[in-house]
């Protein structure tokens, strides 16, 4: 099972792909509750080069407090995340979480049922980049 939401851009700046992904993820009501630079953690920690690459942990209040609801112990694998990375060639890739996939570990329906329609919002979003 694919455990990502993908969409890949084709000559895009990175910056472009990155405001429109907070836009999408706003429009669709999500907010970027975290943001993690990989590369520059990674020249920072490491002294290694990578290219753009971004975590944001993107939350839907509604949808959390609902599945906290449900599984209080379900935080541990919030928020979803949502990467933006270079990929070549001029290129920018963007995957969201499958919520579905990631929540198959818990095994309760009524969790899976609130991550169908997490997956559908994230879906969109992507969609709307």
């Amino acid at each position: 099972m694919a455990y990502t939401i993908d969409r890949t851009f084709d000559h895009a700046s990175f910056e472009d792909i990155d405001q429109r992904t907070r836009k999408a993820l706003a429009d669709h009501g999500f907010g970027v509750l975290t943001e993690i630079d990989v590369a520059a953690t990674m020249k920072k920690k490491l002294d290694a080069d990578m290219p753009p690459y971004l975590i944001l942990g993107a939350c839907n209040p509604k949808m959390a407090h609902q599945a906290i609801g449900i599984e209080p112990r379900i935080g541990a694998m919030l928020p979803c995340n949502v990467i933006i990375r270079n990929t070549g060639n001029g290129a920018v890739t963007v995957s969201a979480v499958d919520p579905v996939a990631s929540m198959q570990a818990v095994g309760n329906q009524q969790l899976t049922e609130v991550a169908g329609q997490v997956r559908a919002m994230l879906e969109s979003a992507v969609h709307d980049i």
